[in-house]
């Protein structure tokens, strides 16, 4: 059942994805593996291989008997998703691909290795329907939800590319995780839990990351944000908010008109008090739109005295859009008047702009 006044999301009515492995819980595959006839051990050896070994090609699994593993592939591992354009800049270290998945639709993931860490920012809905118009994603629409393992298989996707040495600067690992690919999270809340569980769940269940190290955004669906606050992890929340003031919020954010900038922010205290965990506040620049210094003292008051960092997004912008990205100056003024309410800020670092970093702009071209 919804939560009182949430506003419910109607997805639109498409096949479903087949269920693969990633979509099952330790139980229930276990159970998948009993119906097929095979004994329940066989569930861990699986796991094992999938998401400790990172190994996707069932017919070298020696620990299973050669006779089982094409049928295991067949039924349990159905391709969900496949490459179908990769474009990669800062010399390798930033790789961003568009999947096809079952259905013919489109989403992208993007891996960005820096010297001490590796970030993905992956995908949980195909479109958006935030509707907000600076977005490229937001104006295509919402076409359907992932599943939890279309999430996931992003994801390992990367990891994979890690462990085999394909990204520039030899093996590694996904240390961090940002849901800030297409898509509302939050409107996605049971799939997007679930396929952070299977990635946070230690080996041989799940991957084993970090869920600190897990980021997940919204742009204010309030009952979900303290749904998320229940949730028992130290995830970290992400809130694009792009204007103090509900006003300029109500376009920018089409959603405000249903939860307002002071509901989102309760919201979001409300998660930082019970998680003990750090708010994100993003906040994208747009030239003379939202980058004037009284929006900037507006956003400090706002945020003063609680636990908060405040992600400033120099905007990308979409081919024949009129948003643009804000003035050098404007940027680091509005950087100043947030400090100088005592609120810590940052400009994130723009990767991928010369390959159409903006989300939804690499699918778009693809199709």
């Amino acid at each position: 059942m919804p939560a009182p006044g949430e506003l419910i999301m109607v997805e639109p009515k498409r096949p479903k994805p087949p269920i693969h492995w990633s979509d099952l819980s330790v139980e229930e595959r276990k159970a998948r593996v009993i119906d097929l006839g095979l004994p329940g051990f066989r569930a861990d050896q699986i796991s094992r291989q999938w998401y400790g070994r990172l190994s996707d090609k069932p017919e070298t699994w020696t620990d299973i008997p050669a006779e089982l593993r094409g049928e295991l592939q067949a039924t349990l591992f159905p391709e969900l998703m496949s490459s179908i354009k990769s474009l990669d800049c800062d010399n390798g270290t930033t790789v961003k691909q568009v999947w096809k998945l079952f259905d013919g639709v489109l989403v992208e993931s993007v891996l960005m290795r820096y010297p001490e860490r590796v970030t993905m920012c992956i995908s949980s809905q195909a479109g958006c329907g935030m509707n907000c118009p600076f977005c490229a994603t937001g104006q295509g629409g919402l076409t359907r939800n992932l599943s939890t393992a279309e999430i996931v298989e992003q994801v390992l996707a990367g990891a994979r590319d890690l462990a085999n040495g394909k990204i520039a600067g030899g093996v590694g690992r996904v240390n961090n995780l940002v849901f800030m690919g297409m898509g509302e999270p939050m409107a996605n809340y049971n799939n997007v839990m679930n396929a952070i569980r299977r990635l946070t769940d230690d080996p041989p269940a799940g991957l084993g990351m970090s869920a600190r190290g897990i980021t997940v955004s919204t742009v204010g669906l309030v009952p979900r944000i303290r749904q998320l606050a229940e949730e028992g992890l130290p995830l970290t929340l992400a809130i694009s908010l792009h204007a103090p003031d509900d006003e300029l919020r109500d376009t920018l954010v089409p959603i405000n008109t249903r939860f307002k900038v002071s509901e989102v922010l309760d919201a979001a205290w409300y998660y930082a008090e019970t998680t003990g965990r750090r708010v994100s506040i993003e906040y994208a620049l747009i030239k003379d739109i939202n980058d004037q210094g009284w929006r900037a003292d507006l956003l400090g008051e706002l945020l003063a005295g609680h636990l908060v960092h405040v992600n400033l997004i120099p905007l990308n912008p979409t081919p024949g859009s009129k948003w643009t990205a804000s003035r050098p100056e404007d940027e680091r003024e509005f950087v100043r008047r947030l400090r100088n309410h005592g609120v810590p800020a940052t400009v994130r670092d723009t990767r991928g702009r010369e390959i159409d970093g903006a989300c939804g702009q690499l699918a778009a071209s693809a199709k």
